[in-house]
Protein backbone atom coordinates (compact mmCIF):
# COMPACT_ATOMS: atom_id res chain seq x y z
CA UNK A 1 0.00 0.00 0.00
CA UNK A 2 0.93 3.89 -0.61
CA UNK A 3 1.22 5.73 2.44
CA UNK A 4 -1.28 8.39 2.66
CA UNK A 5 -1.28 11.73 4.73
CA UNK A 6 -2.86 14.83 4.70
CA UNK A 7 -0.24 17.28 3.39
CA UNK A 8 3.09 16.42 1.53
CA UNK A 9 5.67 18.96 1.52
CA UNK A 10 8.46 19.15 -1.48
CA UNK A 11 11.51 20.83 0.38
CA UNK A 12 12.76 21.32 3.41
CA UNK A 13 15.09 24.12 3.18
CA UNK A 14 14.34 27.01 5.27
CA UNK A 15 10.54 27.90 3.75
CA UNK A 16 10.09 23.92 3.62
CA UNK A 17 11.06 22.96 6.76
CA UNK A 18 8.77 26.30 8.41
CA UNK A 19 5.77 25.16 6.92
CA UNK A 20 6.03 21.36 8.08
CA UNK A 21 6.07 22.60 11.42
CA UNK A 22 3.21 24.65 10.82
CA UNK A 23 1.19 22.23 9.63
CA UNK A 24 2.13 19.88 12.72
CA UNK A 25 1.41 22.25 14.57
CA UNK A 26 -2.35 22.53 13.66
CA UNK A 27 -2.50 18.42 14.08
CA UNK A 28 -1.99 17.80 10.24
CA UNK A 29 -0.32 14.39 9.14
CA UNK A 30 2.52 15.55 6.97
CA UNK A 31 5.44 13.98 5.37
CA UNK A 32 8.33 16.41 4.56
CA UNK A 33 11.07 15.15 1.53
CA UNK A 34 14.24 16.89 0.93
CA UNK A 35 16.29 15.69 -1.54
CA UNK A 36 19.30 16.79 0.63
CA UNK A 37 20.90 16.99 4.09
CA UNK A 38 18.35 18.63 6.77
CA UNK A 39 20.27 21.78 6.86
CA UNK A 40 22.60 21.70 3.83
CA UNK A 41 24.65 24.11 1.76
CA UNK A 42 23.06 23.44 -2.22
CA UNK A 43 20.20 25.78 -1.87
CA UNK A 44 19.42 29.21 -0.46
CA UNK A 45 19.40 29.41 3.27
CA UNK A 46 22.58 28.22 4.47
CA UNK A 47 25.65 30.80 5.00
CA UNK A 48 25.52 31.11 9.33
CA UNK A 49 23.62 34.41 8.91
CA UNK A 50 20.46 36.05 7.11
CA UNK A 51 19.50 39.44 7.53
CA UNK A 52 16.14 40.41 9.43
CA UNK A 53 15.33 43.80 9.13
CA UNK A 54 11.59 45.61 9.44
CA UNK A 55 12.69 48.87 7.92
CA UNK A 56 12.06 47.74 3.91
CA UNK A 57 13.51 50.09 1.09
CA UNK A 58 12.03 46.50 -1.19
CA UNK A 59 8.13 47.96 -0.67
CA UNK A 60 6.46 48.66 2.68
CA UNK A 61 3.75 46.51 2.35
CA UNK A 62 6.21 44.04 3.12
CA UNK A 63 6.22 45.14 6.60
CA UNK A 64 3.46 43.79 8.48
CA UNK A 65 4.45 40.01 6.81
CA UNK A 66 7.56 41.11 8.79
CA UNK A 67 5.92 41.85 11.97
CA UNK A 68 4.33 38.71 11.57
CA UNK A 69 7.65 36.99 10.97
CA UNK A 70 9.25 38.44 14.28
CA UNK A 71 6.85 37.11 16.57
CA UNK A 72 6.99 33.48 15.06
CA UNK A 73 10.77 33.60 15.38
CA UNK A 74 10.64 34.95 18.86
CA UNK A 75 8.50 31.98 19.31
CA UNK A 76 10.21 29.33 18.13
CA UNK A 77 13.16 30.42 19.59
CA UNK A 78 11.55 30.56 23.11
CA UNK A 79 10.81 26.47 22.42
CA UNK A 80 14.51 25.94 21.40
CA UNK A 81 17.60 25.07 23.09
CA UNK A 82 19.88 27.83 21.33
CA UNK A 83 19.46 31.24 19.94
CA UNK A 84 17.65 31.80 16.39
CA UNK A 85 17.53 36.33 16.21
CA UNK A 86 20.47 38.66 17.15
CA UNK A 87 19.21 42.23 17.29
CA UNK A 88 21.89 44.60 16.21
CA UNK A 89 19.79 47.05 14.37
CA UNK A 90 19.59 47.61 10.84
CA UNK A 91 20.88 50.30 8.39
CA UNK A 92 19.87 50.99 4.79
CA UNK A 93 22.16 53.40 3.09
CA UNK A 94 22.51 55.08 -0.49
CA UNK A 95 23.30 58.55 -1.94
CA UNK A 96 20.92 60.94 -0.31
CA UNK A 97 18.13 60.28 -3.79
CA UNK A 98 18.48 56.92 -3.24
CA UNK A 99 14.91 55.54 -3.90
CA UNK A 100 15.75 52.25 -1.46
CA UNK A 101 17.25 54.56 1.47
CA UNK A 102 13.45 56.91 0.70
CA UNK A 103 11.16 53.88 0.57
CA UNK A 104 12.89 52.31 3.61
CA UNK A 105 12.29 55.48 5.85
CA UNK A 106 8.63 55.35 3.91
CA UNK A 107 7.91 51.94 5.36
CA UNK A 108 9.57 53.43 9.12
CA UNK A 109 7.03 55.79 8.66
CA UNK A 110 4.06 53.58 7.35
CA UNK A 111 3.84 51.28 9.99
CA UNK A 112 5.03 53.71 12.51
CA UNK A 113 8.80 52.13 13.23
CA UNK A 114 11.19 53.60 15.28
CA UNK A 115 13.99 54.78 13.13
CA UNK A 116 16.70 57.67 12.72
CA UNK A 117 17.45 59.51 9.80
CA UNK A 118 21.88 59.73 9.50
CA UNK A 119 24.69 61.50 7.88
CA UNK A 120 27.29 59.91 6.70
CA UNK A 121 29.46 61.40 9.11
CA UNK A 122 26.66 60.67 11.92
CA UNK A 123 26.86 57.09 11.01
CA UNK A 124 30.53 56.87 11.24
CA UNK A 125 30.84 58.47 14.46
CA UNK A 126 28.60 56.03 16.14
CA UNK A 127 29.37 52.90 13.77
CA UNK A 128 33.29 53.62 12.94
CA UNK A 129 33.19 50.16 10.60
CA UNK A 130 31.25 52.30 7.79
CA UNK A 131 33.27 54.67 5.82
CA UNK A 132 30.47 55.99 3.28
CA UNK A 133 31.05 58.89 1.20
CA UNK A 134 29.98 62.27 2.51
CA UNK A 135 26.63 62.51 0.09
CA UNK A 136 25.54 59.59 1.26
CA UNK A 137 22.68 58.97 4.06
CA UNK A 138 21.32 55.89 6.38
CA UNK A 139 17.89 54.97 7.88
CA UNK A 140 19.16 53.26 11.06
CA UNK A 141 16.18 50.82 12.60
CA UNK A 142 17.12 49.22 16.24
CA UNK A 143 14.86 46.13 15.98
CA UNK A 144 16.80 44.53 12.81
CA UNK A 145 19.28 41.82 13.11
CA UNK A 146 20.27 38.79 12.17
CA UNK A 147 18.59 34.79 12.37
CA UNK A 148 20.88 32.20 12.09
CA UNK A 149 19.35 30.05 9.21
CA UNK A 150 20.81 26.24 9.38
CA UNK A 151 19.55 26.53 12.98
CA UNK A 152 16.09 28.03 12.64
CA UNK A 153 15.30 24.85 9.97
CA UNK A 154 16.78 22.12 12.90
CA UNK A 155 14.13 24.62 15.00
CA UNK A 156 11.19 24.07 12.86
CA UNK A 157 12.36 20.26 12.18
CA UNK A 158 12.42 19.25 15.73
CA UNK A 159 8.96 21.07 16.47
CA UNK A 160 7.91 19.26 13.53
CA UNK A 161 9.09 16.33 14.93
CA UNK A 162 7.61 16.76 18.59
CA UNK A 163 3.90 17.04 16.63
CA UNK A 164 4.64 13.82 15.06
CA UNK A 165 5.69 14.92 11.30
CA UNK A 166 7.68 12.65 9.20
CA UNK A 167 10.57 14.15 7.63
CA UNK A 168 12.56 12.31 4.86
CA UNK A 169 15.98 13.80 3.71
CA UNK A 170 18.34 11.89 1.28
CA UNK A 171 14.77 10.87 -1.01
CA UNK A 172 14.61 13.28 -3.69
CA UNK A 173 11.06 13.40 -5.59
CA UNK A 174 10.78 12.38 -9.42
CA UNK A 175 7.82 13.78 -10.07
CA UNK A 176 4.11 13.99 -8.61
CA UNK A 177 0.76 13.87 -10.30
CA UNK A 178 -2.87 15.21 -9.36
CA UNK A 179 -5.37 12.31 -8.46
CA UNK A 180 -8.77 11.92 -7.97
CA UNK A 181 -8.54 12.82 -4.10
CA UNK A 182 -5.45 14.66 -3.68
CA UNK A 183 -1.94 14.17 -5.03
CA UNK A 184 0.70 11.54 -5.67
CA UNK A 185 3.99 11.95 -5.20
CA UNK A 186 7.00 9.79 -6.47
CA UNK A 187 10.52 9.65 -5.21
CA UNK A 188 13.79 7.97 -6.17
CA UNK A 189 12.81 5.26 -2.94
CA UNK A 190 8.74 5.38 -3.10
CA UNK A 191 5.77 6.59 -4.00
CA UNK A 192 3.13 8.56 -1.30
CA UNK A 193 -0.18 10.01 -1.82
CA UNK A 194 -1.72 12.98 0.25
CA UNK A 195 -4.50 15.53 0.31
CA UNK A 196 -2.70 18.25 -0.66
CA UNK A 197 0.76 19.13 -1.26
CA UNK A 198 3.25 22.31 -0.66
CA UNK A 199 6.32 22.57 -3.15
CA UNK A 200 8.68 24.74 -1.54
CA UNK A 201 11.58 23.40 -4.15
CA UNK A 202 13.43 26.63 -4.04
CA UNK A 203 15.79 27.01 -6.95
CA UNK A 204 14.46 23.92 -8.07
CA UNK A 205 10.37 25.11 -7.95
CA UNK A 206 9.80 25.67 -12.10
CA UNK A 207 11.18 21.87 -12.46
CA UNK A 208 7.92 20.67 -10.54
CA UNK A 209 5.37 23.71 -11.32
CA UNK A 210 5.28 24.73 -15.72
CA UNK A 211 3.55 27.65 -15.02
CA UNK A 212 6.98 28.93 -13.00
CA UNK A 213 9.52 28.05 -15.75
CA UNK A 214 11.21 31.84 -17.41
CA UNK A 215 9.48 33.02 -13.91
CA UNK A 216 11.00 31.87 -10.97
CA UNK A 217 14.56 31.99 -12.38
CA UNK A 218 17.66 30.28 -10.27
CA UNK A 219 20.92 32.76 -9.89
CA UNK A 220 24.50 31.66 -8.38
CA UNK A 221 25.18 34.20 -5.65
CA UNK A 222 28.24 34.67 -4.01
CA UNK A 223 29.63 35.95 -0.24
CA UNK A 224 32.88 36.26 1.34
CA UNK A 225 34.08 37.01 5.07
CA UNK A 226 37.25 39.72 5.09
CA UNK A 227 38.63 39.84 8.23
CA UNK A 228 38.93 43.43 9.57
CA UNK A 229 41.84 45.28 10.39
CA UNK A 230 40.04 46.72 13.20
CA UNK A 231 37.88 43.84 14.39
CA UNK A 232 37.06 45.97 17.33
CA UNK A 233 34.67 47.95 15.12
CA UNK A 234 32.77 45.04 13.29
CA UNK A 235 31.46 43.03 16.25
CA UNK A 236 27.47 42.45 16.71
CA UNK A 237 27.95 45.22 19.20
CA UNK A 238 28.65 48.13 17.50
CA UNK A 239 28.22 46.62 13.88
CA UNK A 240 24.59 46.39 12.68
CA UNK A 241 23.91 44.39 9.52
CA UNK A 242 23.46 46.74 6.59
CA UNK A 243 21.79 47.23 3.02
CA UNK A 244 24.24 50.01 0.73
CA UNK A 245 22.50 50.92 -2.68
CA UNK A 246 25.87 52.07 -5.08
CA UNK A 247 26.30 53.06 -8.26
CA UNK A 248 27.70 49.86 -8.88
CA UNK A 249 24.83 47.69 -7.35
CA UNK A 250 23.18 47.24 -3.80
CA UNK A 251 25.65 45.08 -1.66
CA UNK A 252 24.79 43.67 2.33
CA UNK A 253 26.58 42.30 5.25
CA UNK A 254 26.60 41.41 8.72
CA UNK A 255 28.79 41.85 11.63
CA UNK A 256 31.61 39.01 12.82
CA UNK A 257 29.66 36.11 13.91
CA UNK A 258 30.32 32.57 14.17
CA UNK A 259 33.31 32.76 11.49
CA UNK A 260 36.06 34.98 11.30
CA UNK A 261 35.49 38.02 9.34
CA UNK A 262 32.67 40.05 8.47
CA UNK A 263 30.32 38.58 6.03
CA UNK A 264 29.25 40.35 2.64
CA UNK A 265 27.66 40.49 -0.81
CA UNK A 266 26.50 42.16 -3.37
CA UNK A 267 23.10 41.55 -4.60
CA UNK A 268 22.92 39.52 -7.74
CA UNK A 269 26.49 39.44 -7.52
CA UNK A 270 27.17 38.94 -11.69
CA UNK A 271 24.33 38.20 -12.72
CA UNK A 272 24.76 34.62 -13.48
CA UNK A 273 21.46 32.36 -14.55
CA UNK A 274 21.95 28.70 -13.48
CA UNK A 275 20.78 25.47 -13.88
CA UNK A 276 20.93 24.33 -9.87
CA UNK A 277 22.39 20.87 -10.60
CA UNK A 278 25.32 22.17 -12.89
CA UNK A 279 26.75 25.26 -12.11
CA UNK A 280 30.20 26.47 -10.65
CA UNK A 281 30.37 26.01 -6.79
CA UNK A 282 33.33 27.02 -6.00
CA UNK A 283 34.17 31.14 -5.78
CA UNK A 284 36.55 32.05 -8.15
CA UNK A 285 39.60 34.59 -8.27
CA UNK A 286 37.22 37.34 -9.98
CA UNK A 287 34.17 36.58 -7.56
CA UNK A 288 37.04 38.01 -4.66
CA UNK A 289 37.87 40.66 -6.76
CA UNK A 290 34.44 42.06 -7.20
CA UNK A 291 34.02 42.21 -3.68
CA UNK A 292 37.16 43.02 -2.37
CA UNK A 293 37.38 46.02 -4.11
CA UNK A 294 33.79 46.95 -2.83
CA UNK A 295 35.18 46.54 0.72
CA UNK A 296 37.84 48.67 0.24
CA UNK A 297 35.90 51.71 -0.58
CA UNK A 298 32.71 51.49 1.95
CA UNK A 299 34.29 49.05 4.66
CA UNK A 300 38.48 49.83 4.24
CA UNK A 301 38.61 48.66 8.35
CA UNK A 302 37.00 45.63 7.35
CA UNK A 303 38.95 44.95 4.30
CA UNK A 304 41.74 42.70 5.28
CA UNK A 305 42.37 39.05 4.32
CA UNK A 306 39.89 36.87 2.81
CA UNK A 307 38.75 33.97 5.44
CA UNK A 308 35.95 32.67 3.36
CA UNK A 309 33.70 32.60 0.20
CA UNK A 310 30.52 30.30 -0.19
CA UNK A 311 27.64 30.31 -3.37
CA UNK A 312 24.16 29.85 -2.83
CA UNK A 313 21.13 30.62 -4.76
CA UNK A 314 18.73 32.93 -5.39
CA UNK A 315 15.51 32.41 -7.50
CA UNK A 316 14.52 35.36 -9.06
CA UNK A 317 10.91 36.73 -9.96
CA UNK A 318 10.56 39.15 -12.95
CA UNK A 319 9.78 41.53 -10.14
CA UNK A 320 11.34 39.96 -7.06
CA UNK A 321 8.30 39.52 -5.33
CA UNK A 322 7.38 35.91 -4.26
CA UNK A 323 5.01 33.53 -5.72
CA UNK A 324 2.72 32.06 -2.56
CA UNK A 325 -0.39 31.00 -4.32
CA UNK A 326 -2.59 27.68 -5.26
CA UNK A 327 -2.30 26.18 -8.51
CA UNK A 328 -5.25 26.95 -10.59
CA UNK A 329 -5.91 23.86 -12.26
CA UNK A 330 -4.76 22.02 -9.11
CA UNK A 331 -6.24 24.08 -6.15
CA UNK A 332 -4.29 21.13 -3.80
CA UNK A 333 -1.48 22.33 -4.62
CA UNK A 334 0.46 25.60 -3.38
CA UNK A 335 3.31 26.91 -4.45
CA UNK A 336 6.18 29.45 -2.52
CA UNK A 337 8.69 30.32 -4.37
CA UNK A 338 10.70 32.95 -5.74
CA UNK A 339 11.56 34.50 -3.02
CA UNK A 340 14.37 36.28 -4.91
CA UNK A 341 17.45 37.35 -2.39
CA UNK A 342 15.17 38.74 0.46
CA UNK A 343 12.96 36.05 1.53
CA UNK A 344 14.61 34.10 4.32
CA UNK A 345 13.41 36.41 7.39
CA UNK A 346 10.25 36.30 5.96
CA UNK A 347 10.24 31.76 6.44
CA UNK A 348 8.14 31.90 9.70
CA UNK A 349 5.42 33.38 8.53
CA UNK A 350 5.75 31.73 4.53
CA UNK A 351 5.09 28.58 6.83
CA UNK A 352 1.79 29.78 8.32
CA UNK A 353 0.62 31.03 5.46
CA UNK A 354 1.75 27.70 3.04
CA UNK A 355 -0.08 25.90 5.93
CA UNK A 356 -3.03 28.45 5.29
CA UNK A 357 -3.50 27.59 1.74
CA UNK A 358 -2.79 23.81 2.62
CA UNK A 359 -5.13 23.38 4.70
CA UNK A 360 -7.93 25.54 4.09
CA UNK A 361 -7.41 27.17 0.64
CA UNK A 362 -7.26 30.86 1.95
CA UNK A 363 -5.06 32.95 4.67
CA UNK A 364 -5.65 35.67 6.84
CA UNK A 365 -2.23 37.61 5.64
CA UNK A 366 -2.45 40.31 2.88
CA UNK A 367 -0.62 38.16 -0.31
CA UNK A 368 -2.22 39.40 -3.32
CA UNK A 369 0.56 41.11 -4.50
CA UNK A 370 2.22 37.13 -4.48
CA UNK A 371 -0.07 35.72 -6.36
CA UNK A 372 1.00 33.51 -9.68
CA UNK A 373 -1.52 35.11 -11.97
CA UNK A 374 0.38 38.65 -12.08
CA UNK A 375 2.76 36.78 -14.65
Amino acid sequence: MTDRYDVIVLGVGGMGSAAVAHLADRGADVLGLERYDIPHGYGSSHGRTRIFRLAYGEDPAYVPLLRRAEELWEDLEADHDGRLLYRTGSIDAGPTDSDFVATSERSCEEHDLEYERLSSEELSDRHPGYDLPADYEAIYQPDGGFLVPEECIVAHVERAHREGATVRARERVVDWSPIADGVRVETDYDAYEADSLVIAAGAWASRFVDALEGVVVPERQVVTWLQPDRPEQFGPDRFPVWNLETPDGRFYGFPVHDLPGFKFGRYHHREETVDPDAFEREPTQADERLLREFAEEYFPAGAGPTMRMETCLFSNTPDEDFVLDTLPDHPQVTVGAGFSGHGFKFASVVGEILADLALEGETDHDIGMFTLDRF
